[in-house]
């Protein structure tokens, strides 16, 4: 099991940064709010998405008091939701093999489902890590 803390990396944040302008990085760190005002603002004209190059810290400390550690590592989930979550492979990872097999069936269902888990991948996470 994984220390208290270990949950979203900082390296990866920086990595989603580079993405931000559609509100990756905000996404990544639990801030779905504010990650869909980016996505419909380019980052609220790239302006914000400067700002948060200084804010990244900080956003990496307040997702690891918030969210739960344990075996299930959130970057990883996160990287197989972005490169290959329209086939499931994310909740393939997290144990979801029904789930894992309708989004491989439906490409995602459609894209809505892993729209859906853009939003709610966190906390899908900390409720695995939870019951470990």
């Amino acid at each position: 099991m994984r220390e208290k803390g270990e949950t979203h990396s900082l390296l990866m944040g920086y990595l989603c940064w580079i993405f931000g302008f559609i509100g990756l990085h905000r996404f990544y760190y639990g801030k779905q709010v504010s990650g869909a005002i980016w996505a419909c603002t380019l980052g609220l004209l790239f302006i914000g998405w400067i700002v948060d190059l200084f804010l990244i810290p900080s956003m990496e400390v307040e997702a690891k008091r918030r969210f739960v550690a344990g075996p299930a590592n959130y970057s990883l989930a996160w990287v197989l939701l972005i490169f290959l979550g329209a086939f499931g492979v994310h909740r393939f990872y997290m144990g979801k093999i029904l789930t894992g097999l309708l989004y491989l069936l439906t490409l995602g269902v459609f894209g809505l489902g892993v729209l859906y888990d853009i939003f709610t991948l966190n906390e899908q996470v900390s409720d695995l890590n939870r019951v470990d």
